[in-house]
């Protein structure tokens, strides 16, 4: 009797250890897909519509840049929902297509900024989202010069440096011709125990609420966005992310071992309920941080936000599509690169160093044969 139960439970070791080398292979594949279609993606598509057409035109190359990085970034939604089986569950407002927007989000680790692409995906807006991210993030060999290119706006998160940049970037995205999403993680930094314990610590000097689930929000870079744009956008959104079982990291999710659920409420701002002063709206910014606590303490207690359901899901036809295009288009100038003409290879030499440089020393080309309406 002991020795069939030793028997039994050898195999379902061997079974459970062929299940993890089979995650571990599914996961580098995923890993090598997503490196290479970035890279092929970026230099023969982006690099031509993000560079080359803004010599000509800033709102064409902004469409053209748009319809190339969504059609990448739509592989993170098809890997989350479909592959990995990640369920998005969205609650609170159903958010309209086509409307210039505002993001304030909770940054609760390093990836909730990816599954904002899950609901721009599903809005059509894919394409047309920018975050304010760390400079760091800057310096990342083919995704640094990706966000250069779709003008992400970096911060070395010291205001007296970052002001006169960020601003300079957010006077460009003033045409209510183009579209935008700009999400803005007010906390600056993902949330960790020490953190919070170093954000109480300050807000019980300044006499400020005591948060659990989230940092105190950096005031400054959300009263820029607010000065720079209320006139431009339709709306703000406060975005509260949470997730079931435990917060995911990158590797989680290339991997598809977390999270099993994300789940993200969204509630409608009008503008006109923002103060305007930088006093006022920052001590707005702070009160609305502390209601996404309180928030995120019933879905930790009751295991989901109020009003689920705002939005249907991914149509796998249309990922697998996305995909098979993609993924082609990768193979097809991989050969192209490796296997046939020289100039192949100098044009990619000259893109990679071009899009370093620029990336390095923050430079977009201004239109010279056309509009010079907008310009960095």
């Amino acid at each position: 009797m002991g020795s069939r139960e030793n028997l039994n439970a050898d195999d379902e070791m061997k079974k459970r250890s062929g299940l993890a080398l089979l995650k571990v292979l599914r996961g580098l594949t995923c890993l090598l897909v997503l490196l290479s279609t970035a890279f092929i993606m970026l230099i023969y598509f982006g690099f031509p519509g993000a560079v080359i057409l803004r010599l000509f035109s800033v709102k064409y190359s902004r469409k053209a840049a748009s319809f190339v990085f969504a059609s990448w970034l739509a592989l993170w939604p098809f890997l989350f929902e479909k592959i990995n089986k990640t369920k998005v569950v969205f609650s609170g407002v159903t958010v309209p297509p086509k409307e210039r927007v505002l993001l304030i989000a909770n940054h609760r680790t390093e990836v909730d900024w990816m599954y904002l692409w899950d609901l721009a995906l599903r809005k059509g807006s894919l394409g047309y989202i920018k975050y304010v991210l760390k400079s760091t993030l800057m310096k990342l060999p083919v995704f640094g010069w990706a966000f250069h290119i779709l003008e992400f706006i970096s911060v070395d998160r010291k205001w007296e440096v970052d002001e006169p940049k960020m601003r300079k970037m957010l006077k460009t995205f003033k045409d209510p011709c183009h579209p935008l999403w700009l999400a803005l993680f007010p906390e600056g930094t993902d949330f960790t125990e020490q953190k919070r314990i170093r954000s109480n610590k300050i807000a019980v000097e300044k006499g400020l609420p005591i948060l659990k689930n989230v940092l105190l929000p950096k005031t400054k870079g959300f009263s820029a966005c607010l000065e720079e744009l209320r006139h431009s956008l339709d709306a703000a959104y406060d975005v509260t992310i949470g997730y079931k079982n435990r917060c995911p990291t990158f590797m989680d999710n290339v991997f598809g071992t977390e999270p099993s659920e994300v789940h993200i409420h969204i509630q409608r701002i009008k503008l006109d309920d923002i103060p305007t002063s930088e006093q006022e709206n920052a001590a707005w910014l702070i009160n609305t941080f502390d209601l996404k606590d309180q928030l995120l303490s019933n879905f930790y207690s009751q295991g989901h936000f109020p009003n689920e359901g705002t939005e249907g899901y991914l149509s796998t036809i249309k990922c697998l599509v996305n995909f098979t295009s993609v993924t082609f288009l990768t193979v097809l100038f991989t050969y192209f690169t490796l296997f046939t003409s020289i100039w192949f290879k100098i044009y990619v030499t000259l893109a990679c160093s071009y899009l370093a440089t620029a990336t390095y020393f923050d430079l977009h080309p201004v239109p010279v044969f056309g509009s010079r309406k907008v310009s960095v």
